[in-house]
C-alpha cells in the first residue's frame, strides 16, 4: 500500500520513526522497541538509514523494515539516501527492497560525511526522486522538508524552489525536520501553498527529554526555540524525570494544536523509546 493514500482519509496521519542499532548495540533491542510501536497502530513506521547500523546501512534498514511490514503488518517507509550511491548501487537497493515486499521510500541525499567518499551520480534528493520514478517498481515515494529552511540553503525562498523540484520528481508526501514553533511550520505551509506545492507535509515532531539530547538536537536542526519551551528546559534541566515530562508535555500541546489547525500528519521521532510513544499516544488518541 502507498502511504500517500492515508492522507485522503482526511484525518491526521499518525507514524513513528525508528533507527537501526549502532554497530556495539544488540539488535534485538530494536525489534523489541518495533513490537511496542506497532501495539500503538501507527499508520505506519519508517527506518532510518544509519550508516552506523548494525550489518551496515542498507541491510539494517531492510531487515528492520521488513520486520514491520511482513511480521508485524505495520506499513513501513524505508530511508534511502543517495549522497555516497552511484546508480547501479541504488539499482541494486531498490531491488532488494522490492524483494522484501517494501512499497515505500523516504529518499533523502543523505548527509556529508568527511570520512565516506561522495559519488557524482546524484547532487539532490529530487535526482533520487526522478530516478527511482524511472524504475519499474511502482514505490510510493516520500520526501524530507525543513520548516525553517535547509541549512545549506541560501534561504527559505531557495530551499522551497528545490522542494518544488522533489514534488515535481514523483514526492508524494513530504516529512517535516523537527521544530518546536508551530507557528512557523504554518508559515512554512503557507509559502508551499503559494508555490504550488500541494502534496500532504507531516509534521515532525521529537520530544526533548533531557538536556544532551537537547543540545545536540538544536545543533543540528537549528530550529527555532519558543520561549515557553527554552524556559521549562532552563527550570528543569538539572530534574532529569521533570525534563523529560516537561518535554513529552511540550511535544503533545504541539501536537493537540497541530491536530487543531488541520495537520495532515505527525511523524514522531520516537528515538527508539517507546515509552515516550506510548505517552504521547495514549494522550491523543481520542483526537485521531
Amino acid at each position: 500500500m502507498k502511504i500517500s493514500s492515508l492522507f485522503s482519509q482526511n484525518k491526521t496521519v499518525l507514524s513513528f520513526e525508528v533507527f537501526p542499532p549502532k554497530k556495539d548495540s544488540p539488535v534485538e533491542t530494536v525489534y523489541r522497541t518495533l513490537d511496542e510501536l506497532a501495539g500503538l497502530n501507527p499508520a505506519f513506521i519508517s527506518v532510518t538509514y544509519s550508516a552506523g547500523g548494525t550489518g551496515g546501512a542498507e541491510e539494517s534498514t531492510i531487515n528492520l523494515a521488513s520486520y514491520v511490514k511482513n511480521t508485524l503488518k505495520v506499513e513501513t517507509a524505508a530511508h534511502l539516501t543517495c549522497i555516497n550511491s552511484g546508480f547501479s548501487d541504488i539499482e541494486k537497493t531498490l531491488k532488494n527492497l522490492s524483494e522484501h515486499g517494501i512499497e515505500n521510500i523516504l529518499a533523502l541525499r543523505g548527509d556529508r560525511n568527511p570520512d565516506t567518499p561522495t559519488k557524482d551520480d546524484f547532487h539532490y534528493a529530487s535526482d533520487l526522486v526522478s530516478f527511482i520514478k524511472k524504475q519499474n517498481y511502482n514505490f510510493g515515494i516520500a520526501g524530507a522538508c525543513c520548516p525553517e529552511g535547509h541549512p545549506e540553503s541560501e534561504n527559505l525562498i531557495a530551499d522551497i524552489r528545490n522542494l518544488k523540484k522533489k514534488a515535481d520528481a514523483g514526492a508524494e508526501f513530504l516529512v517535516s525536520q523537527m521544530f518546536f514553533d508551530n507557528t512557523k511550520f504554518y508559515d512554512f505551509l503557507e509559502k508551499l501553498n503559494l508555490a504550488d506545492i500541494t502534496v500532504p507535509v507531516t509534521a515532525g515532531i521529537m520530544p526533548v527529554t533531557n538536556k544532551r539530547q537537547f543540545e545536540r538536537m538544536i545543533m543540528l536542526s537549528g530550529a527555532s526555540l519558543p520561549s515557553k519551551f527554552t524556559r521549562a528546559v532552563a527550570r528543569f534541566e538539572n530534574n532529569p524525570e521533570a525534563l523529560a515530562d516537561a518535554g513529552i508535555a511540550y511535544a503533545i500541546d504541539q501536537i493537540v494544536d497541530l491536530m487543531s489547525n488541520g495537520a495532515a500528519g505527525i511523524h514522531l521521532y520516537t528515538m527508539n523509546k517507546p515509552v515516550l510513544a506510548r505517552k504521547i499516544t495514549e494522550s491523543i488518541r481520542s483526537l485521531l
